[in-house]
């Protein structure tokens, strides 16, 4: 997952360099997320992740990514190829989050959460990473792509020594038709709406927190320090999300799906609406709130997987989560994209406000899961 921000990462430096326009920026990130998208589409047209070994799948797809990545190093930062190039990572990237975590619900033996909560938690730190990258990298903005390559590379070769787990099903026969199957059950769709809700919210934050670290603390501190500072600011914010994952995930197989999703939604919400408030402030108390909304933006995104898993066909799970994912990933498209023309218009005080609408909307669609008789299959009846 270090290939999903390798680019992103790096914004302040290839402006300084390039002079990129917002757009330009934008596409870093939103190109990744049209790859993603259109892989998840095609593999769940395929029904790839429930008819194909999925550490192969894993393997091949971190390995093209790895190589379409390393190409940045060697083409002109300014050209077409560069969005082609995102787009392609993005495609592959389909065949390593969802499925991932196919293959770690294969273990799940009442922790489902908890062992999807791992594997998200991982993720995290991956795409955190090429920010810690670039701060040890110092100027050189090729060192932390080059790294988010080795990284898939290790990636690719790791996944062929774990083994598939007593849960998975039989491959199902070929049948496109399953992908209406989120919407058309009402828990499912319910669910996908709490995961859309979420969704709205987490990207924009992770591939535009470092560009608003950079800019609060060169008002804030000296400015030898404050590109440091920055960058490693970005990468505590995003890897904190790990720690939210993996401890939701012990929480919520006690708790409960919707009780843990409800409330994490109300705390990452809350943190979008006020953050800005900070902007320009002390760089203590801004990373301290960016730290709080780190841990909670990412403590629900395992919970709607796992609900996934649960409410679905067990022989169509990994279908089921591509689908998700590629719903989820879509809607990120708009409020990425949406955030340079929000900064230009609001500044960056007010800019984070709307994703709190995502959030909002995410508790309402679990709220009404929760009432739902099937609720019950969650968690082991721990809604």
């Amino acid at each position: 997952m270090a290939l999903w921000f390798s680019a992103s990462a790096i914004v302040p430096a290839l402006v300084g360099e390039f002079k990129l326009s917002g757009f330009a920026q934008a596409t870093l990130t939103t190109g990744v997320q049209v790859g993603f998208v259109l892989g998840c589409l095609a593999s769940a047209l395929l029904g790839l992740p429930d008819r194909v070994d999925p550490r192969h799948l894993f393997a091949t797809s971190a390995a093209v990514g790895a190589a379409a990545n390393a190409l940045l190093l060697v083409v002109d930062i300014t050209s077409p190829v560069v969005p082609l190039l995102r787009v392609v990572t993005g495609a592959c990237m389909a065949g390593v989050y969802p499925v991932g975590m196919k293959l770690a619900s294969t273990w799940a033996k009442g922790d489902m959460g908890l062992m999807v909560g791992i594997l998200v938690g991982a993720l995290t730190l991956g795409s955190a990473s090429p920010h810690l990258f670039n701060a040890l990298g110092g100027v050189n903005w090729r060192i932390p792509l080059g790294f988010a390559s080795v990284s898939a590379v290790v990636a690719a070769v790791l996944i062929l020594f774990a083994d598939i787990g007593p849960n998975r099903a039989p491959s199902p026969r070929f049948d496109p038709r399953m992908m209406m199957q989120a919407w058309r059950d009402v828990p499912l769709r319910l669910a996908n709406l709490g995961y859309l809700g979420h969704m709205w919210e987490l990207y924009a934050m992770w591939a535009w927190i470092g560009v608003f670290f950079d800019a609060s603390f060169a008002l804030a501190m000296p400015a030898p320090s404050a590109a440091t500072a920055a960058k490693l600011a970005a990468f505590a914010t995003i890897a904190a999300g790990a720690i939210g994952s993996i401890g939701a995930g012990l929480l919520a197989d006690r708790l409960g799906r919707t009780t843990l999703t409800i409330a994490a939604m109300a705390v990452s919400g809350t943190c979008a609406a006020t953050v800005g408030l900070l902007f320009g402030g002390n760089p203590v108390w801004l990373v301290a709130l960016c730290l709080v909304w780190g841990v909670s933006i990412v403590a629900d995104s395992a919970q709607f997987s796992a609900s996934i898993a649960e409410l679905s066909d067990r022989a169509w799970v990994g279908t089921m989560l591509t689908v998700q994912t590629a719903l989820g990933f879509t809607l990120t498209l708009a409020t990425i994209y949406s955030m340079p023309f929000l900064i230009s218009a609001l500044g960056w005080r007010y800019a984070f406000i709307p994703l709190a609408m995502g959030p909002a909307f995410g508790v309402y669609a679990m709220a009404r899961l929760r009432a739902h008789p099937r609720s019950v299959e969650l968690a082991g009846g721990r809604r």
